[in-house]
């Protein structure tokens, strides 16, 4: 990207742009990660993989000495590349925010949920500013990678940041450079990702593009921090309103007796003019079920109705209402028995599959619209085996993933797959099991075909 004049380099502050690049250039600036949870632990490998002494900050104690005795909290991020980084001094885990003072550039890495009227909650990011803003110094690089509506690092960060006196773009630097994890994805890591990177003015936009820049294969500079507050809305919105369609799709087509599965199979063989979405329970993960709403939040401040989102997110949110209804339906149909009173065993708590998150993961709220309908639920997943607090479902918490055998299976009324995760022996399920309700064609995807599988 084209380099600053002179007259924007020169800075009375001793140089701290230039002091900065050059620490940066020659991989000695300390970053400082707040969050080392699904986002900021993978970082922080991928940082001190590339050389960069790294300092890591998190309010679990525990969390902090699992990983400064090398181990990981992520079952797809492996232990040993942790173990590496901290036996070569290039990785440190702090649950002391006294030090932060100590990094070079801060990368905040924090959860931005909804509140329960599906607001912006911006507490993390508003706490963690003022806990960074006590301890900024001159000549730190600040960026915020979590996922946000345009205008918060502008709005929001950068006036906590400044109320100590330094000023944005010329005591410290700001950025945003929003997360793109896919949590278990085999093709695409931390560092194989390119990074969308945008600045509070030039100064901040070139430190952050090369700081980023020795940290992934490629950077994909921005006008804007809310121009990079944007394209991760985008994105994701673009996934949300997809997988609404061909969950409408599936609904329209059920009608019709047509498989939606095998339509998009045979759809996406068009080499052009089509991308396959697929059809599920509903929506799960941190981003796809939430960030959406940030936009029409944010939206309705310039009087702008996001009527296309807001439906999507409608459609998404009642897929596990009916999927409750479709078990139901064929209960009756196949075994002559309701809901209420029956055993049900759910397949998969994770949000997809092969990973260990349950963050809005519509697992949680199937379990939750089944025993409101009068029916006992025990689930089984390989990699959760006790479903850990969240926001939204307590009431699960605690609950713990029960084994997998022929005796069990035969021993419920009915299956419901709702997360298709490879290690599940579906050939043993569909065997034992007296009605297996898939709402990810796992069965079809196995080979697998019977009377007693019914889609949903």
């Amino acid at each position: 990207m084209p380099q600053p004049s002179s007259e924007q380099n020169e800075d009375p502050k001793n140089g701290t742009f230039e002091k900065l690049r050059e620490a940066i250039d020659k991989r000695t600036a300390r970053v400082g990660i707040v969050g080392l949870g699904y986002v900021g632990l993978p970082l922080a490998v991928t940082a001190a993989n590339a050389g960069f002494p790294v300092l890591g900050f998190d309010i679990d104690a525990d969390r902090v000495t699992r990983i400064n005795a090398g181990e990981t909290m992520i079952k797809h991020l492996d232990g040993s590349l942790i173990k590496a980084a901290v036996d070569k001094g290039l990785f440190e885990a702090t649950a002391d925010f006294s030090r932060l003072n100590e990094a070079d550039a801060i990368l905040i890495c924090v959860p931005t949920p909804l509140t329960r009227h599906r607001e912006p909650d911006l507490s993390f990011v508003s706490t963690t500013a003022r806990v960074v803003a006590e301890r900024l110094r001159p000549g730190q690089l600040v960026v915020l990678e979590s996922t946000t509506y345009p205008g918060t690092t502008d709005e929001v960060l950068r006036p906590i940041l400044e109320e100590g006196g330094l000023k944005s773009g010329h005591d410290f630097f700001l950025a945003f450079s929003p997360e793109r994890e896919d949590p278990g994805n085999p093709d695409f890591g931390t560092s194989t990702i390119p990074k969308v990177v945008g600045g509070d003015g030039p100064l901040a936009m070139e430190l952050a593009d090369a700081l980023y820049g020795a940290l992934v294969t490629r950077t994909v500079p921005v006008s804007s921090t809310a121009t990079a507050e944007a394209v991760k809305l985008t994105e994701n919105i673009f996934r949300a309103v997809n997988i609404a369609l061909v969950n409408e799709l599936k609904v329209v087509y059920e009608a019709m007796d047509i498989d939606v599965w095998e339509v998009i199979d045979a759809a996406k063989t068009k080499p052009f003019g089509f991308m396959p979405f697929y059809p599920g329970p509903g929506l799960g993960g941190h981003c796809i079920p939430i960030d959406p709403f940030y936009l029409t939040w944010k939206a309705r401040e310039y009087e702008i109705s996001t009527r296309f989102v807001e439906l999507a997110g409608e459609i998404n949110t009642a897929m596990p209402r009916r999927v409750v209804d479709k078990m139901a339906r064929a209960m009756d149909s196949h075994l002559k028995r309701g809901l209420n009173g029956s055993r049900i065993l759910v397949l998969g708590v994770a949000y997809k599959k092969n990973i260990d998150d349950l963050r809005e993961s519509p697992s949680l709220r199937l379990i939750e619209l089944i025993e409101e309908r009068g029916a006992s639920i025990d689930y089984h997943d390989p990699h959760i085996p006790e479903i850990r607090m969240t926001r939204e479902h307590a009431s699960l918490a605690g609950r713990r993933s029960v084994a997998l055998t022929a005796d069990s299976i035969a021993a419920y009324d009915a299956v419901l797959i709702a997360t298709d995760h490879d290690a599940v022996d579906y050939g043993s399920v569909l065997e034992n099991a007296k009605l297996v309700v898939d709402t990810r064609n796992a069965c079809a995807r196995h080979g697998l075909t019977s009377e007693k599988i019914v889609k949903a």
